[in-house]
């Protein structure tokens, strides 16, 4: 079973490249750490995918799927110190998890 790990972000905040940056960051971390194939993605190599939605209502969709497909799942909101608005939601981490079920909500998604 290959396993991944996929981050959506959000489009329309054009976050500049170091912000972007942390919150992928914290998406990947935060999403693994809720995950029990987190192991052995570990070892497998790490293999993710950065990929984008439009806007909130977008990556609220892919949220929610996520959680009705079962998979680790985690939802990053800004603490709003630089650039966004305090609690602005930014993007999600999807897994580590199986590969065909993160492709089933993110297989359309285009690489950011």
């Amino acid at each position: 079973m290959a396993l991944k790990q996929v981050i959506v972000v959000r489009r329309d905040l054009k976050l500049g490249k170091g912000k972007l940056a942390a919150q992928v960051a914290h998406a990947s971390v935060s999403a693994a750490d809720k995950s029990k194939w987190k192991e052995e993605w570990l070892r497998e190599g790490q293999k993710k995918s950065v990929l984008r939605c439009e806007d909130l209502n977008g990556l609220m969709k892919l949220l929610k799927n996520a959680k009705n497909y079962k998979l680790p799942v985690s939802l990053v909101k800004d603490m709003g110190r630089t650039q966004i608005p305090p609690g602005t939601v930014t993007c999600i981490g999807i897994g580590p998890a199986p590969e065909e079920k993160i492709d089933e909500i993110t297989g359309n998604l285009k690489l950011l």
